[in-house]
């Protein structure tokens, strides 16, 4: 027995509706970036404070996250690396996905990012390690 999502003949939806979602977090993260451009998250409190450090002094894996994108959206990349480590490989994972999920709303195929289990996995164990050494007594990854 077959069973259709959609009726018999249809075509499926592309094209700009179809990629409201991606089109929407597009203007979502670029609206937050160009908040990250005006307003300095190196100032203390500027944009909050991360609830795990505030509440346990232990820096998570996002912490200095948006102070990197900041640096990197003003040209220095350096310091972006040194506010968060992980945050140019994760970027570059996430907007990779999100062209994959962009090009799948217009009917195009490209190869997405890895996503099997055993990579998320190790992805995962890299998170951790990266996580107990930046809050290591005088680490160099502390944000």
């Amino acid at each position: 027995m077959t069973v259709h999502t959609r009726p018999v003949g249809a075509r499926p939806t592309r094209g700009l509706w179809a990629a409201a979602g991606p089109l929407l977090t597009a203007a979502g993260v670029s609206a937050v970036t160009v908040g990250l451009y005006f307003r300095d998250p190196h100032v203390h409190g500027s944009w909050g404070l991360c609830p795990l450090y505030a509440a346990t002094g232990i820096y998570c894996p996002a912490c200095g996250g948006l102070r990197g994108v900041n640096d990197a959206v003003h040209g220095h990349f350096a310091a972006a690396v040194s506010s968060n480590a992980l945050l140019v490989p994760f970027a570059v994972w996430a907007l990779w996905a999100w062209g994959a999920w962009l090009a799948g709303a217009f009917g195009r195929r490209i190869a997405g990012p890895p996503m099997s289990r055993a990579w998320l996995i190790g992805a995962g164990i890299v998170t951790v390690a990266f996580t107990v050494a930046r809050n290591l007594p005088g680490s160099p990854l502390a944000p």
